[in-house]
């Protein structure tokens, strides 16, 4: 049985699962894939929950789970107040969804979109006006409301896109990597029109691979591999679990050999293998460095290039599953 919903958890999941039945090939029986091995999430009410992972980690499969699209083959929910599998209709009343793909027609104007949009959900022509409006000026559509939707750039048909998950002021939006495939400058902007919907006090649940968009958004974070959840917290909690500084050495052709050696030093604390290189976690960076190099010239293994930094999301990911998040993709 669910646990009792905290009056601020917007949404609440316990033992979540997805699985689908592939198709066989020529002369092999179909097999049973689970995208979503039993997820367990809590949402509170005003934040906006980031969800990442890298493509197939099983993020958008829970995302359509909670939002009706998709019923979920175990676990249970609750979303928006309710039992997502007994309560559907009432679920859908109150969330807005904005899928990868977006729901433009781009043949009509980003007005007309609304419009419809705005009567689908029962609104008489003065009330659909209105919101319309309102969702113009809110998401800075005006210039351009009333030119067809195939004249937009990649960020203008991204904002009508969210604007239309939010016609039916929706307590709950989900977005479905909001910012895929979006210039520098438009994400930056899509950014701050999801920091303001925050603040008009939508909580918003995005999922998104874009390691910089996850810790500029999310208040919370959840990573997803191999349809699990290997960790959750603040993005600052947990850049916080890795200690000290991160070094990145390329060892021409001695990745295995140089990793031995340091593994053996008591300032290393892990050895990771990224990019044909390594990743070292170590204490006091700046004079560690100088150590490290010198240990590598006596051992007679030339270093191709080194770096240094703080940690970051993508440290995270390595220390939970082994691998860079950004290799995964």
């Amino acid at each position: 049985m669910l646990r009792r919903s905290d009056d601020l958890n917007i949404i609440e999941t316990q033992g979540l699962r997805k699985t689908f039945q592939s198709r066989g090939s020529k002369g092999s029986p179909a097999a049973t894939v689970e995208a979503v091995k039993g997820v367990d999430l809590q949402v509170k009410q005003g934040q906006i929950f980031g969800f990442l992972g890298p493509n197939g980690a099983g993020k958008t499969t829970t995302l359509r789970m909670l939002s009706t699209l998709i019923e979920p083959t175990a676990g249970t929910a609750r979303v928006v107040g309710v039992d997502l599998l007994r309560e559907p209709d009432t679920v859908r009343e109150r969330i807005g969804y904005v899928s990868q793909v977006g729901g433009t027609d781009s043949h009509f104007t980003a007005r007309e979109n609304l419009m419809l949009q705005a009567q689908i959900f029962g609104m008489n022509k003065t009330q659909a006006r209105d919101r319309v409006g309102t969702l113009l000026t809110a998401l800075q559509l005006d210039s351009f409301a009333d030119r067809p939707a195939k004249t937009y750039s990649g960020g203008q048909r991204r904002r009508l896109d969210i604007a239309l998950g939010m016609v039916n002021q929706p307590q709950l939006l989900f977005l479905d990597e909001p910012t895929s495939g979006l210039d520098p400058q438009s994400r930056a902007h899509l950014w701050d029109e999801v920091r303001c919907l925050r603040e008009g006090g939508t909580t918003v649940f995005l999922t998104t691979h874009y390691l910089d968009e996850a810790d500029a958004l999310a208040d919370q974070l959840a990573i997803i591999d191999g349809g699990q959840i290997v960790v959750e917290g603040t993005p600052d909690e947990l850049k916080r679990q890795i200690a000290g500084d991160v070094v990145t050495l390329g060892v021409n052709g001695g990745s295995a050999r140089a990793g031995d050696i340091l593994r053996q030093q008591s300032y290393v604390r892990e050895v990771h293998p990224a990019d044909g290189g390594l990743q070292l976690y170590v204490e006091e960076g700046e004079e560690t460095l100088p150590v490290i190099l010198k240990l590598m010239d006596e051992a007679g293994l030339p270093v191709s290039k080194v770096s240094m930094a703080r940690p970051t999301l993508d440290d995270v990911f390595l220390r939970q599953t082994g691998r860079s998040l950004r290799e995964a993709e």
